[in-house]
């Protein structure tokens, strides 16, 4: 990237940087990469863009929706050891770096295991046709109108964690305890977070999922004809 910045244009254009103007030493970018993740630098600069476009009326205030990915961490499955297991690897065994592991009839899990590289990343997959990674997950609240996002965040990742924090961004949103409608997935159609997303003011009438009700197996009242 510091190396683009030396003819890239539109780099420098963003940066209002003349264009003879040298690039970073990469030694000195990579420390105020570190100083902005201190200081939140990131979070307030989307929050400011947030601002912007409510201003401008760009995003609506009534309708959202909510969805989370996974997102691999930068740890492989060779650093996911046991937690508690201090003995060295055998001499004869597999040696260097680089080395193959074979994995194959050893269980493993996230209350006995941890990456030596990454100890928050946990072993995930989103469906049983899927492999299990090491990984987080990040959740997104968008609104309907731009399809614009509103609120970002990222998670370990658990069964528990897309919902959980869906939640959250409904809480973090301005003026709390007015209607709102909430789209998801299915991996949101669950009686609990049902529940809380209409505790906060956020109504799901459609009948394709079974965790809400259907509002035809209503009866309906009785019509009464017209006798003039």
């Amino acid at each position: 990237m510091c190396e683009r910045f030396n003819y890239d244009m539109l780099f420098k254009w963003f940066l209002d940087l003349p264009i003879d103007a040298p690039s970073f030493d990469a030694s000195t970018f990579s420390k105020n990469r570190q100083r902005l993740l201190d200081q939140n630098i990131a979070d307030e600069f989307f929050a400011a863009v947030v601002r912007q476009a409510q201003l401008r009326r760009y995003m609506s205030s009534d309708h959202f929706s909510v969805d989370g990915t996974l997102l691999e961490a930068w740890a492989s499955h060779k650093s996911f050891k046991p937690k508690d297991d201090p003995t060295p690897p055998p001499a004869d065994g597999p040696t260097g770096r680089n080395s193959d592991v074979d994995f194959k009839g050893t269980k493993r899990s996230n209350d006995t295991h941890a990456s030596t590289t990454d100890p928050q990343a946990r072993l995930y997959r989103k469906s049983n046709n899927t492999a299990a990674r090491l990984c987080y997950l990040g959740h997104l609240l968008i609104e309907h109108r731009h399809g614009l996002i509103m609120d970002p965040d990222l998670t370990a990742a658990t069964g528990r964690a897309e919902r959980e924090c869906a939640i959250d961004m409904l809480r973090r949103l301005p003026g709390r305890g007015r209607r709102r409608t909430v789209a998801g997935d299915k991996g949101y159609d669950t009686k609990d977070f049902v529940a809380d997303s209409r505790a906060e003011g956020s109504p799901r009438t459609s009948p394709r999922t079974p965790a809400i009700e259907d509002p035809r197996s209503t009866p309906e009242r009785p019509v009464t004809p017209d006798t003039r």
